[in-house]
């Protein structure tokens, strides 16, 4: 069934010519009320609808078997949207692919094995999809984000790379950023996923920032730890197949990609020195911002800081904020043998657990986020900026 067909493709009508008036009314209604069902993908309501119609209009004599509306409306792909991974064999591509392969409402498009970097195959997919996941290096991602035509004002891309992350014409995609943010990125075509790392630190420190307790400009620092699988294959094979170290810091440079977002979406307007370190578990990340009482408006409790995040984040789906310091994680369950904060518990998933520490007595304060560096922190955040965008 479609919406152009005409009612005499699904009905015959038999009435007098005193009863055609009421009859196209009812069935005016009925085929309102089945396309609107139909088109939402209703299926067995679709058909009840039909059916009780049919029942209450005596003039009219089904031709179409009620059984085959549903299938033939659900062999198509009218109500699919086309999404292309561009770099679905690395790390991340894997990922979101994985997270939506089993989804009725997306259809995903893909390359042959022999065309999968092919440039006309892939502008082609480009323009094709509605939605574009591009999870490839800073270059080659700029270089895709060119090949959308000129007149195609449909397509969303979402790029995982550093690219576009501080690029204005793109909408930093962290939902939870503030209060308008999931609504910018709802209307937008263009969408930088922001980094692993950035994810847990803007997390902690913009709140704080909103709120006026942080001072933009405060000189923070940032410590943290991640699975391997934030570098990619050629690190796995490492850790995975061969003699490795334990642990390992990095980053010594002092000039990590992902410092400039940090500085542009905490709202610091300052880059943090930032120390991050790989170790030996697959995925998942704790980010530690540690805090001295004195850089925070006069005042200031460890409570004001929780409160703060806490409000922030109130009915967040995914982002949580846990209680308040080491007695209330305790309690809670929270830390193995009641003394250390795992950072692989949040793994495969797209949350992001809060976390502040703090001693009121000492005016110090340590504030964690926990989450899986390849869900909130890559695909899983990519993901959720595809289901908004769509």
């Amino acid at each position: 069934i479609r919406p152009h067909r005409s009612a005499t493709d699904l009905f015959q009508l038999r009435s007098s010519t005193t009863e055609v008036s009421q009859l196209h009314i009812n069935l005016a209604i009925c085929l309102c009320l089945t396309i609107h069902l139909l088109i939402s993908n209703k299926m067995k309501f679709a058909a009840a609808v039909l059916a009780f119609c049919v029942t209450q209009s005596t003039g009219f004599t089904l031709r179409t078997p009620l059984s085959s509306l549903s299938s033939a409306r659900s062999d198509t792909s009218l109500n699919k949207y086309k999404v292309f991974i561009d770099g679905e064999a690395g790390t991340t591509g894997l990922q979101v692919r994985g997270r939506i392969e089993a989804r009725d409402d997306l259809e995903i498009i893909s390359a042959p094995d022999e065309l999968r970097k092919d440039e006309g195959t892939r502008k082609k997919l480009i323009n094709e999809a509605d939605a574009v996941i591009l999870c490839l290096p800073d270059a080659a991602s700029i270089e895709a984000a060119s090949w959308v035509e000129p007149d195609n004002d449909r397509t969303v891309i979402i790029d995982a790379s550093t690219a576009f992350r501080v690029d204005k014409t793109w909408d930093y995609g962290f939902p939870e950023l503030s209060a308008d943010q999931r609504e910018a990125l709802s209307k937008s075509k263009r969408i930088s996923n922001p980094g692993c790392y950035p994810t847990g630190f803007i997390g902690l420190t913009r709140p704080l920032v909103d709120a006026g307790i942080l001072k933009e400009g405060t000189p923070l620092t940032v410590n943290a730890i991640s699975g391997y699988s934030g570098g990619g294959k050629g690190l796995m094979n490492i850790y995975e197949n061969e003699e490795h170290e334990p642990w390992g810091a990095y980053g010594f440079s002092l000039a990590h990609k992902h410092l400039a977002e940090m500085a542009e979406y905490s709202h610091l307007g300052r880059k943090p020195i930032f120390q991050p370190q790989v170790a030996t578990f697959a995925q998942g990340m704790v980010v530690s911002v540690p805090i001295h009482y004195e850089w925070l408006a006069p005042g200031t409790t460890g409570a004001d800081i929780h409160k703060a995040l806490s409000k922030h984040y109130e009915g967040s789906k995914f982002v949580s904020v846990m209680p308040l310091g080491e007695g209330g994680v305790k309690a809670a369950g929270l830390l193995e043998r009641d003394a250390f904060l795992r950072p692989d518990s949040l793994a495969n998933t797209n949350k992001m657990e809060m976390f502040v520490f703090a001693n009121d007595e000492a005016q110090q304060a340590v504030l964690c986020a926990r989450l899986d560096n390849l869900g909130k922190g890559a695909s899983g955040a990519a993901v959720q900026n595809l289901n908004i965008a769509l």
